[in-house]
């Protein structure tokens, strides 16, 4: 609390000491100086524009205004994701005069709708301590700190929102529509501070559990300050929730970083009114003509020091004589309330807080509800307690209102229980829960639920989680004439043992009307009759033999939509028998979102993996499909489903080992439709393994294998072989980013190609290769291929003046690649275009950027003047063109595909061309294989590094464990020997016992 107001104040303080610096018409000026305060005092983003700040003499006048709009302060490192505060509106009103001296005297403070979210991480770190520390205030000597001060005397919330969790308790509260006032002359060091805070809706939860939820609350609160010794006095007080009214007495001291609590609390209202105004669910529009009887009382104490790991104890006591309550429209009352009980801790602790619920007795009409029950620490608990009730479901609905549901039935509870509960242990238990003769009807579905029978008992005898016995005993239902019964034992917690039967049909459609799911919509029809007994610890260790499943069941229209998967799936029909290793699954047809499906095969290991986190679902499936849509089922790279506007990675589910054999007559993938898809898809470990899968697309015909993997969802893998058959080259090019990317020639090519090429690499968020990653090699077939208009290739006819190279077709020309370090090598390879043979070969970088060597060999007489000279030149006085039929030009291509760079490299009279591009591509080849060797050795290194640390660690965990351990053995040898030496001495030094004279023998 000290932190959130002295931390509050300073950062408006800054904010106006920054603004009353600078002239009002420089907004530049006043935003610069905004900044620097910022920077050095506060440990947060925050966010602001500069049209958004004002200074105003008349807006308030004649006070001085400092407006912000649109505010946000943002929080760092643990916090860099958090938004503390988002305030559309502050403005600060402040006497004008104290502008110019050493105290601004600030008149009001006003924050307009903000939302501020408090957060304390379960290391206790806050994140509103965004205050850096005031290095000038410890300096005594420095005379240049400022002797700014600030005095606030008003400040008021208009419909805010605060929002406080604290994960090291776990507490948490929310508060809306809050309208908060408050007024205090902070230039006295001691004065009153009095404030009027209400909220509309009020939240409060603890572990989990909502203990307040749509309360209203309403708090007057007056407290004497004394800023010199940091004490905080409530004075007149009165807080309400909902109608409970209290108040609270005593002192907040605050030295240093602690604090010291010293309060007593107490209820102002002794009507039994006012504590069923906060019950969950009490406090409704109708609450106010509920007419109530009896008396309460309560009263508790919050005592001790809070600092770091240190909490004040605490105290809370609550009783209840003689309530009474009844709803006007309904014939019973709930009578007879009474209620005794407390909670303490003495140092704040929950495994030393104490519940003692004394006494708890309630009559619903004429049903009788008793308990008692004691809890010592609430990590080990000790227990004792007892729950007995008998309950007509008919007579409970005459006292409280189930809005919209029918219930019947006798529910009978008597539960005991005392021992300790904790990981390892459970105390004795016997409890009973049965109902009989149960209806219940809900209004949005007219079909009831009648004959609802349940006979069951937890029982634990001994105290050992392993001892525990859970028996339904008997389970049976009427859904609208469909009969559902079962039953089921487990024994055990950790291992537990099972054995049980269900035999029935389940309509889901009727059943979540009558109990809606939130946040899923379940429809359709199941006629089962399974039953199952064995160990959870043999299903683990995989021996089947060792459990007994058998039964059957048959699906019908079934159909399941929820916020994780809203593409739906729905299944029109499917048989399944059981056994104790598979379930074989006969005719199941069905959606999945959009695509429809056929299926039948096995599974095994089904009840592993329904009972157990790391089992596997194993089977093999034959899947039949006409179009099956598998863009539906891409997510984003934090696992939602994309939508169109986005992409997204396909994900390879856990825990499955499965083979499906593949038949599908169109699958649509990004922006493709394949066609005639056949071939089998295993998916184990997260790994999609494709096998000789065909399909044609693009009027190509496909076949790969392959595999994909998502082991890593941020990093998904994959390594491919293909087999193309008749691809267009522009089809080709529309449709692939790695064409795109290595070979953009292709979208001026008519023509089409063949391919052998096998490849691997990483895969972005959007499904497409990440180039750097990439390595692979094949070899590509061009069938045909019509080269016009290609600006490299007009380059270099430019250059040689060799029209011929203007146009040309070539066929059936095999080319050789490699994907090195993510670069196209092409192996050089030739072609002759009229008397021309010309060579080509070098590389593409996935940036767009090429590096290739040509060599042209053409008839000398067509060597223009201009490229001759340059030629002769190059080839020097020993080699004459005039006596040469052939010569060799050696041109170099770099640049990019739309912007080539072609010179002469070179030129030779013997050379072929073929060796000229082959001796050059290859030693380009060499530099890319070696940098890549590189990349991977330095890779590679580092991962030996990282296992040879985290090996060396362990061994010098072992070896540390295992000195442990001797010193151990050691001290418990000594002691030992320690123990026998010392009982030997006591032996031989113990005195001989006498018998003592019979002196009744002398007697006579």
């Amino acid at each position: 609390m000290k932190k959130v107001a002295i931390g509050f104040f300073i950062f408006l303080a800054l904010l106006l000491v920054a603004a009353v610096l600078v002239p009002v018409i420089f907004k530049d000026k006043i935003k610069l100086a905004l900044d620097q305060q910022i920077s050095e005092s506060i440990n947060a983003q925050v966010l602001y524009e500069t049209d958004d700040v004002s200074l105003s003499l008349l807006r308030d006048f004649p006070n001085l205004s400092l407006g912000v709009e649109n505010l946000t302060v943002v929080g760092v490192d643990s916090f860099a994701t958090d938004t503390l505060a988002r305030i559309p509106s502050f403005q600060m009103g402040l006497n004008l005069l104290s502008a110019f001296g050493d105290e601004l005297k600030v008149n009001s403070i006003t924050l307009e709708e903000p939302v501020i979210r408090l957060l304390v991480l379960k290391s206790g770190k806050a994140n509103w301590d965004i205050m850096k520390e005031d290095t000038t205030a410890a300096a005594e000597t420095d005379t240049t700190a400022s002797d700014f001060n600030m005095a606030i005397k008003g400040w008021q919330v208009n419909n805010g929102t605060i929002y406080y969790d604290d994960l090291s308790i776990p507490f948490g509260f929310a508060a809306y529509n809050v309208q908060h006032s408050g007024s205090g002359d902070f230039e006295k060091d001691v004065f009153d501070m009095k404030s009027n805070t209400t909220a509309e809706r009020f939240v409060m939860t603890y572990d989990g559990t909502n203990y307040l939820e749509n309360a209203r609350l309403d708090a007057d609160v007056t407290m004497a300050m004394d800023l010199n010794q940091s004490l905080y006095t409530f004075k007149d007080n009165n807080i309400r929730i909902n109608e409970f009214p209290f108040k609270f007495d005593g002192t907040i001291l605050m030295p240093d970083e602690a604090i010291d609590f010293d309060l007593t609390f107490s209820a102002t209202g002794t009507d039994f009114r006012n504590v069923l105004s906060v019950v969950p669910g009490m406090y409704t529009e109708e609450f106010e003509n509920i007419k109530t009887e009896g008396k309460l009382s309560f009263d508790g104490y919050f005592k001790g020091r809070m600092i770091d790991t240190l909490m004040p104890g605490y105290g809370v006591d609550l009783k209840v004589m003689e309530g009474f309550f009844k709803y006007p429209d309904l014939p019973e009352a709930a009578r007879n309330i009474n209620v005794d009980m407390s909670v303490a801790s003495e140092d704040g602790t929950p495994q030393n807080t104490n519940i003692n619920i004394r006494q708890f007795h309630m009559d619903l009409g004429k049903n009788p509800i008793d308990a008692r029950v004691v809890i010592n620490g609430l990590e080990t608990m000790q227990v004792d307690g007892n729950v007995k009730a008998n309950v007509d479901l008919a007579e409970l609905t005459k006292v409280y209102p189930v809005e919209g549901m029918t219930l019947r039935g006798l529910l009978k509870v008597d539960a005991d229980a005392k021992g300790t509960y904790s990981e390892t242990s459970m105390p004795v238990i016997d409890a009973d829960l049965n109902l009989t003769n149960g209806y219940i009807k809900s209004k949005d579905f007219p079909a009831p639920i009648q004959n609802l029978n349940m006979v069951t008992n937890v029982r634990n005898t001994t105290g050992n989680t392993d001892d525990t016995r859970i028996n339904i005993e008997r389970f049976n239902m009427s859904l609208d004439g469909e009969p559902l019964e079962g039953r089921m034992l487990i024994t055990g917690i950790d291992k537990p043992a099972f054995d049980g039967r269900i035999k029935g049909i389940l309509d889901l459609t009727k059943l979540t009307k009558i109990f809606p799911q939130e946040g899923m919509t379940v429809a359709g029809r199941i006629n089962a009759d399974v039953t199952a007994k064995g160990k959870l610890s043999d299903i683990e260790a995989e021996k089947y033999n060792n459990v007994t499943a058998n039964g059957t069941m048959a699906i019908h229209n079934l159909s399941y939509v929820s916020t994780d998967m809203p593409q739906g799936i729905k299944i029109a029909k499917a048989n399944a028998t059981f056994n104790n290793e598979r379930v074989n699954l006969q005719n199941m047809s069905g959606h999945l979102g959009k695509s429809d499906f056929q299926a039948s095969g096995t599974v095994s290991n089904y009840i592993g993996y329904a009972l157990a986190d790391d089992q596997p679902l194993r089977g093999s499936f034959n899947l039949n499909s006409n179009v099956f849509d598998v863009n539906e089922w891409m997510v984003d790279d934090e696992g939602a489903p994309a939508d169109e506007s986005t992409e997204g990675v396909v994900e390879v589910p856990a825990n499955l080992d499965l083979a499906l054999n593949i038949d599908a007559k169109q699958v649509l993938y990004s922006n493709l439709k394949l066609s005639n898809v056949n071939g089998q898809v295993q998916v184990k470990d997260q790994v999609a393994k494709l096998n000789k899968v065909t399909f044609n697309t693009l009027g190509g015909t496909f076949a790969t294998s392959g595999s994909y993997s998502t082991q890593n969802l941020q990093k998904p893998l994959f390594d491919m072989k293909l087999d193309i058959q008749n691809l267009g080259f522009k089809e080709a090019f529309n449709s692939f980013n790695t064409v795109q990317a290595f070979a953009p020639i292709a979208a001026l090519l008519d023509g089409k190609f063949s391919t052998n090429f096998a490849f691997a690499g990483e895969l972005g968020q959007d499904m497409v290769p990440v180039f750097q990653t990439l390595d692979g090699k094949g070899v590509i077939k061009v069938l045909r291929a019509a080269v016009r208009d290609v600006p490299v290739v007009e380059k270099i006819s430019n250059l040689t003046n060799l029209q011929e190279l203007q146009s040309f077709v070539i066929e059936n020309k095999m080319i050789d690649a490699q994907i090195v370090d993510g670069k196209l090598v092409v192996k050089p390879f030739n072609l002759s275009i009229g008397d021309i043979n010309m060579s080509v070969g070098g590389s593409t970088a996935a940036s767009g950027n090429m590096d290739f060597t040509t060599a042209l060999n053409v008839p000398t007489g067509k060597v223009g003047q201009q490229l001759g000279s340059r030629l002769a030149g190059i080839l020097g006085e020993n080699q004459n063109l005039v006596n040469t039929e052939r010569v060799t030009l050696n041109l170099s291509v770099g640049g990019t595909f739309k912007d080539p760079k072609v010179a002469l490299a070179g030129g030779s009279v013997k050379e072929k061309a073929a060796d000229v591009v082959e001796s050059v591509v290859q030693e380009k080849l060499n530099v890319v294989k070696q940098q890549a060797d590189a990349r991977k050795q330095q890779l590679q290194d580092s991962v030996n590094a990282e296992v040879d640390r985290r090996k060396q660690e362990l061994e010098r965990k072992a070896q540390e464990e295992l000195q442990k351990k001797r010193q151990e053995a050691e001290q418990q040898i000594q002691k030992q020997a320690t123990d026998k030496v010392g009982g030997f001495l006591k032996q031989i030094t113990k005195p001989k016992t006498t018998t003592p004279p019979d002196t009744t023998k002398n007697q006579q």
